[in-house]
């Protein structure tokens, strides 16, 4: 009888070997380093908020439900990171129209509060779909600009439609009324816009437009408190008990911090409840007083490594779609960190603009995690196509 199957081992296959020894080989060039610094970012993020809602939520809900946004952006993530980033090229309409008819059912049965319609909820799982529009949107234009051809310039029969993608957006997030994000959406598009050549004259033309404009729009297109912020920025003393109250109470945070801030859970501003909306529009603010100006210089630091990867991102894509996309997404992470920080210290108005991965809410932070999930894609997969 032969007895040879108990003598000789059996060889392994040779294709899985070679499968297993490129998966090792593409683990070792996996670029890390986005999905480092925005981990990073949300740890230091969820210790901000724990000691910023402390006194108010003694069972840490508030933690609690952004560990849990966290955990569904991460999931998320690991499914993004598995087709090549062309496929939103391919769905960019549909992601578009779809998050356009979420921004319709916000207006018809949306979730109210502090006089704001902004949320969809279903039990008590609420989501912003403005917050995801930001993606959506840019999305949608690096597909548009992907396929135009236009040569020389854009002129202003070539900004008609690209425009009415922006415009229809952000009015319907205009109306509920959310006008931080509305404003984000356009400084992306105009930035987006500018990269890709506008004409001189059409620039020109438009920015005159803008001026004539401002002063209807600051009358009819402002809502009373809205105009009210703008004056208070201008002159926070003149009502400092009202509308100038929120812009002194957070430039005090900020100032009080001085080099090495008074410690964690030593903020006399926000946990006294002195600081207005201290876990999401002014978070920096508490971690300004906490951990002073070193804390805020490696914040600082944290989110311009985050902006010059992702441009380094864009810089290096092999085709025009990830070029833009890149681009795109790199360009909302900077109006939200620009606008925010430049809200807090006093130098622009009050819109209500998020700090990606620091301030609390769960749209904004899935919102934020997806975008790097997208950038670490096109990093990733910039060489196949």
């Amino acid at each position: 009888m032969n007895h040879s199957w108990m003598e000789t081992p059996e060889s392994p296959d040779p294709s899985s070997t070679m499968r297993v020894g490129l998966y090792e080989e593409e683990f070792k060039k996996f670029n890390w380093s986005l999905l480092i610094i925005a981990l990073t970012l949300i740890g230091i993020g969820i210790f901000n908020l724990i000691s910023a809602t402390g006194v108010q939520d003694k069972s840490l809900g508030l933690y609690k439900n952004q560990l849990l946004w966290c955990g569904l952006g991460l999931a998320l993530t690991a499914l993004i990171l598995l087709p090549h980033y062309s496929v939103f090229s391919r769905l960019a309409y549909v992601i578009y129209f779809a998050n356009l008819l979420l921004l319709v059912g916000v207006l018809v049965f949306g979730k109210s509060s502090l006089g704001a319609k902004r949320w969809i909820g279903i039990g008590a799982f609420r989501i912003q779909p403005s917050e995801f529009m930001k993606l959506s949107l840019v999305i949608c234009l690096a597909k548009y600009f992907e396929t135009d051809r236009t040569v020389g310039g854009y002129g202003f029969k070539d900004l008609l439609l690209p425009g009415l993608l922006v415009m229809i957006p952000a009015g319907l997030i205009m109306v509920q009324p959310d006008l931080g994000t509305a404003l984000t959406i356009l400084a992306t598009f105009v930035t987006m816009m500018l990269f890709m050549r506008v004409r001189t004259r059409t620039l020109v033309i438009i920015g005159i437009c803008c001026a004539v404009a401002l002063p209807t729009i600051y009358k009819f297109g402002l809502k009373p408190y809205q105009r009210q912020r703008i004056i208070s920025f201008l002159d926070p003393m003149a009502d400092p008990k009202g509308s100038g109250y929120n812009s002194i109470q957070s430039m005090i945070a900020v100032g009080s911090g001085q080099l090495l801030g008074k410690g964690y859970k030593k903020g006399t501003q926000s946990q006294l409840k002195f600081l207005p909306e201290h876990h999401t529009d002014f978070i920096f603010s508490v971690f300004s007083e906490e951990h002073g100006f070193v804390g805020c210089a490696i914040v600082l630091a944290l989110y311009l490594g985050l902006l010059l990867n992702g441009l380094s991102v864009a810089y290096q894509s092999h085709d025009k779609f990830g070029l833009l996309l890149a681009l795109g997404i790199v360009t909302v992470f900077f109006w939200h960190i620009f606008v925010n920080m430049g809200m807090v210290m006093g130098l622009l108005p009050i819109v209500g603009v998020p700090l990606p991965f620091l301030s609390y809410g769960g749209s904004s932070l899935v919102t934020s995690i997806l975008g790097i999930a997208i950038l670490t894609n096109i990093a990733n997969k910039k060489f196949m196509f």
